[in-house]
């Protein structure tokens, strides 16, 4: 299986967005309508493959300082996830 890392600025929330979010019972941040701006991304073969280089990225300045994020997202099989049952660890 095919893994996708990715290297994303994190957005601020203003305390508006905040109470808003709050209010309507509405995610602050929803990936799939408004996904966070990408630095880097790249692809591993592997699950063992995508940690390493997740844990690379995970040394740069600017996650480390809370700026940004890594994000290892599975590609092909959609029911590999937390959702399903197959993820390892669970």
């Amino acid at each position: 299986m095919r893994f996708l890392i990715v290297r994303t600025d994190i957005r601020t929330a203003g305390e508006t967005d905040i109470t808003a979010a709050w209010a309507c019972g509405n995610r602050l941040r929803d990936e799939t309508t408004r996904p966070e701006p990408r630095r880097q991304v790249v692809h591993a073969d592997d699950r063992d493959a995508a940690l390493l280089l997740a844990r690379a990225l995970a040394t740069v300045g600017a996650v480390r300082s809370g700026k940004q994020r890594v994000k290892v997202l599975p590609l092909g099989d959609p029911g590999y996830g937390p959702a399903g049952t197959d993820w390892p660890g669970t």
